[in-house]
C-alpha cells in the first residue's frame, strides 16, 4: 500500500516519487499577471498601442465596407457615383433596383486594402514578439526565482499567455471602436445621413467580433515563442543573469 506524506509517496523498495504537486489556482496566476502589467505599464502600453493601431485600421476598412454596402443598397445614382469616386470598383451603369441589393452584398474591400491590412497585422505581430522577448530578458531573475520556488514550466507559460491575452483584449477592443468611429465619421462626411442609415447592429457586431478576435489572436500568437523560451529557461542560468 502506498502512503503519502508531504507530497511524496513511498513505494516498495524504499524509493520515493512525487505523488502530487502544489499548483497555484488560476485566480492567483491572474493576480500575478495583473501586477506584472502594472509594474511594466509603459512597456505594456507600447505593445498595446501597436495592436490598437493595427486593429483600428482593420476595423476602419471593415466598417467602411459595411457603410458602402448600406449606401449602395439605397439605389441612389448620386450616392453610387460618390462610391465610385471613393475608389470602390463598381460599374458606371447603375443596375436595376432588383439587383442593387445583390451587388451591395458582394461589395468588399479591394486587393490594395487587403494587402495593406495584412502587412499592418504582420508588422504588429513582429512588434509583439520583439516586445515580449525583451520582457523575457528583463525578467530573468523573476523567472529564475519562481522556478527555484517550484514553479512549473506550464505556470510560467500561463503567466505570459494571461498577460498577452489581457493586453490583446484591451488593445483589440479599443482599436475596434476607434476604427469603427473613424469609418462612420468619414462615411457621414462623404455620403451624408445615408451612411448611418445603412448601418445595422448585425454589421457592426460582425465588425467588432472579427476585429477583436483577430487582435486577441495576434497577441497570443506573438507571445507563444517568448513564453516557450521563458518556460524552458533553466533556473541556474536565469539567476546568474545580470540585472
Amino acid at each position: 500500500m502506498r502512503q503519502e506524506r508531504n507530497g511524496l509517496a513511498r513505494v516498495p523498495g524504499g524509493r520515493k516519487q512525487i505523488a502530487r504537486q502544489v499548483v497555484l489556482p488560476f485566480r492567483m496566476s491572474l493576480a500575478i499577471s495583473l501586477k506584472s502589467i502594472r509594474v511594466r505599464f509603459l512597456r505594456s502600453m507600447v505593445t498595446v498601442m501597436s495592436l490598437v493601431l493595427a486593429v483600428a485600421f482593420l476595423s476602419f476598412i471593415l466598417t467602411g465596407t459595411e457603410v458602402a454596402r448600406g449606401v449602395l443598397a439605397t439605389g441612389d445614382p448620386q450616392l453610387r457615383l460618390a462610391l465610385i469616386d471613393a475608389g470602390y470598383d463598381l460599374s458606371s451603369v447603375a443596375p436595376p433596383p432588383e439587383r442593387a441589393a445583390g451587388e451591395a452584398a458582394r461589395l468588399g474591400a479591394g486587393p490594395k486594402e487587403r494587402w495593406i491590412v495584412l502587412l499592418s497585422l504582420l508588422v504588429c505581430t513582429v512588434g509583439i514578439v520583439n516586445a515580449q522577448l525583451m520582457a523575457v530578458t528583463e525578467r530573468f531573475r523573476e523567472i529564475g526565482t519562481m522556478k527555484c520556488l517550484g514553479a512549473l514550466d506550464r505556470f510560467i507559460l500561463r503567466l505570459f499567455l494571461l498577460e498577452a491575452g489581457m493586453q490583446g483584449l484591451a488593445g483589440s477592443v479599443a482599436g475596434a471602436f476607434c476604427g469603427m468611429a473613424g469609418a462612420v465619421m468619414v462615411g457621414l462626411l462623404r455620403y451624408g445621413g445615408a451612411a448611418a442609415a445603412g448601418l445595422g447592429p448585425v454589421g457592426l457586431g460582425r465588425v467588432l467580433g472579427v476585429s477583436v478576435a483577430v487582435g486577441a489572436g495576434l497577441s497570443l500568437l506573438g507571445v507563444v515563442y517568448p513564453a516557450v523560451v521563458a518556460a524552458r529557461m533553466r533556473p541556474v542560468e536565469a539567476m546568474r543573469a545580470q540585472e
